[in-house]
């Protein structure tokens, strides 16, 4: 039988909802010219309305 290992919770990802600054927003950044713009088009799926949803 092999000796058990005890794992942490908290050590590497973390699971939930990050305030975007905090993770992606980069205010000193410079554009560089290899730099690549991507865009998604998002279609809510069939009885989704965004007024009920507040947006």
């Amino acid at each position: 039988m092999s000796p058990q290992t005890e794992t942490k919770a908290s050590v590497g990802f973390k699971a939930g909802v990050k305030d975007y600054k905090l993770t992606y927003y980069t205010p000193e950044y410079e554009t560089k010219d290899t730099d690549i713009l991507a865009a998604f088009r998002v279609t809510p799926q069939p009885g989704f309305h965004l007024k009920k949803q507040g947006l």
